[in-house]
């Protein structure tokens, strides 16, 4: 039963805590505080600190812990689940609806619409990313790296994600 209730308990303000982790905070606090009585207040204000420090959404970080807390390892799997459910529902939902109707003039120019925003929101991520590189590493440490990443992609076909890491790795150990 406390599987039953570490769901709901992270589910219901996933679904009506629209806005995202910042916005269900209160939700989740009056089922794990009020409801459930899982934490207290001051328990409550202090997970949510710690979930505040930490990388990532809040809401997720706050559900494993508090449902690892009451459950265990599947609580916490469960409540992570809980709270990343509603959007996985809805994405599957309006992914299969935007498949049905793939085929639409009106779909077909919505995402016709959308691709140029996408690709200049990308260019400017990227410029962003090496302005931000030259000013902090300079410019020849930001040359090298993209040298060696194109080569790595392009000529060699590595894998993307070991070309993350290895630069990752270079800039934990040299930048």
């Amino acid at each position: 039963m406390i599987y039953w209730h570490i769901f709901l308990a992270f589910f219901i303000p996933g679904i009506v805590g629209y806005g995202g982790g910042p916005a269900s905070i209160p939700l989740v606090e009056n089922e794990v505080v009020d409801r459930y009585g899982w934490l207290t207040v001051k328990e409550f204000s202090e997970v949510l600190a710690i979930g505040n420090a930490l990388p990532g959404p809040i809401a997720t970080k706050m559900a494993g812990y508090i449902g690892y807390d009451q459950g265990g390892i599947l609580g916490a799997v469960v409540g992570i689940f809980a709270t990343v459910a509603p959007s996985l529902i809805l994405m599957i939902v309006l992914l299969g609806l935007l498949y049905r109707h793939k085929d639409s003039p009106k779909v077909k120019r919505m995402t016709n619409y959308i691709r140029p925003i996408i690709a200049v929101l990308l260019g400017v991520m990227t410029f962003n990313f090496f302005f931000t590189s030259y000013l902090d590493a300079g410019v020849w440490q930001t040359i090298f790296l993209i040298a060696a990443s194109y080569l790595l992609l392009e000529k060699w076909k590595v894998h993307p994600a070991y070309v993350i890491t290895v630069s990752l790795a270079y800039g934990g150990l040299f930048l």
